[in-house]
C-alpha cells in the first residue's frame, strides 16, 4: 500500500504543477489591468509605476511565476491586490464553507443516487426503472443556475418552508444543497444502474442464485459491493465539480464561500485571489483522486498488483 501511494502522489505533483503555471498564465494574459481597475483612470504614471513595482508586476512573467511558485513552497499565496489582505486569510475564511457546501451536496448525491441507482437495476425494464432513467435525464440535463431559482421561487417564496439565501442556520443548507447535487445524484444513480446490471449479469451471480440462494440476499451481499467499485471513481470526480459548480449556487443564495470572491476578483483582475482559488480548487480535486485511488486499491487487491 505505501508504495502505491507513493506512485499516486508522484503523479499528483506534476498535474499540481502544471495547473499552477496554467492558472498563472491565464490570468495574466487576460485583458484589463488590475493597476487601472485599483486606482483608476485618474492615476499619474507614478502612482502606476509605485504600485506595479510593489506587486513584483512590472517583472518578466518567468520571473513572476518562479517567486510565486517559491512563494507557495512557503506557504504564501500572495496578498489580495483589491482587499489588501493575504490570500492564505481569506482562504481560511471562505473554503471551509465551500468545502461544507460540496461535502453535502457529495453526501446527498449519495444518498439518493446510489439506492435509486440500484433500486432501478433491481427491478430493471419495470415502471420504476423507466420513471427513475428519466427523472435522471431531466436533472442532468438542468443545470444548477436553472434548479436554484426554481427552487427559491417554488419553495422559498410560494410555500415558504426554508429561507431564500444566507448561512445562518442547518435550514439555509438546504436549499443550495438540493441545487448543487441534484444533477450529481442523477449521475450517481446512472451510472450505479449500469454498474449493478453489469453485475448481476456475471456468472457467479447466477450460480449463487441457481444454488438456492433468495435474489435480494445474492444483490446485496454479492452484487452492490462488486457494483460500487466503478461508481467510486464517479463520486471522486463529482466532488470536484461540486467544487466548481458551487461558485453558482453561492451566487445565487449567497453563501458566504469562495465563489463570490473569486468572481469580484476575476472582474477586478485580482491575480493572487485567482490563482489562489483555482490553486485551492486543484489540490482538493487532487486529494479527493487520490483518495479514491487508495480506498480503490483497499477494495480491489488487483489495483495494487496493476499499479
Amino acid at each position: 500500500m505505501a508504495q502505491f501511494l507513493l506512485r499516486r502522489i508522484g503523479l499528483a505533483i506534476p498535474t499540481l504543477l502544471v495547473v499552477t503555471f496554467l492558472v498563472f498564465m491565464a490570468v495574466h494574459l487576460a485583458p484589463s489591468d488590475p493597476v487601472e481597475n485599483k486606482l483608476g483612470e485618474k492615476a499619474t504614471l507614478e502612482q502606476r509605476t509605485a504600485m506595479r513595482h510593489h506587486y513584483g508586476l512590472d517583472l518578466p512573467l518567468p520571473v513572476q511565476f518562479v517567486r510565486y511558485v517559491g512563494g507557495l513552497l512557503h506557504g504564501d499565496f500572495g496578498e489580495s491586490f483589491k482587499l489588501e489582505k493575504p490570500v492564505s486569510e481569506l482562504i481560511a475564511i471562505k473554503f471551509p464553507v465551500t468545502a461544507q457546501l460540496a461535502i453535502t451536496a457529495l453526501l446527498f448525491s449519495m444518498a439518493v443516487g446510489l439506492p435509486a441507482g440500484a433500486v432501478a437495476a433491481y427491478f430493471h425494464n419495470s415502471w420504476f426503472d423507466r420513471a427513475m432513467m428519466a427523472i435522471v435525464v431531466a436533472l442532468v440535463s438542468v443545470p444548477s443556475i436553472v434548479l436554484g431559482p426554481l427552487l427559491i421561487l417554488g419553495i422559498a417564496v410560494k410555500l415558504r418552508w426554508l429561507p431564500t439565501s444566507g448561512w445562518e442556520s442547518p435550514a439555509y443548507v438546504i436549499l443550495p444543497t438540493i441545487a448543487l447535487g441534484s444533477r450529481s445524484a442523477a449521475v450517481v444513480a446512472r451510472f450505479m444502474r449500469s454498474s449493478l446490471l453489469d453485475t448481476l449479469r456475471q456468472d457467479y451471480i447466477r450460480t449463487a442464485i441457481a444454488k438456492g440462494l433468495s435474489r435480494p440476499i445474492v444483490v446485496w451481499k454479492h452484487g452492490i459491493k462488486n457494483a460500487l467499485l466503478p461508481v467510486l471513481t464517479i463520486l471522486g470526480t463529482n466532488f470536484g465539480a461540486l467544487l466548481t459548480g458551487s461558485f453558482v449556487v453561492e451566487t445565487l443564495f449567497h453563501v458566504p464561500g469562495i465563489g463570490d470572491i473569486s468572481i469580484e476578483s476575476i472582474r477586478y483582475r485580482d491575480y493572487p485571489v485567482v490563482q489562489g482559488m483555482a490553486l485551492l480548487v486543484a489540490v482538493s480535486y487532487i486529494l479527493v483522486n487520490l483518495a479514491v485511488d487508495l480506498l480503490y486499491g483497499a477494495v480491489d487487491p488487483r489495483i495494487r498488483a496493476r499499479s
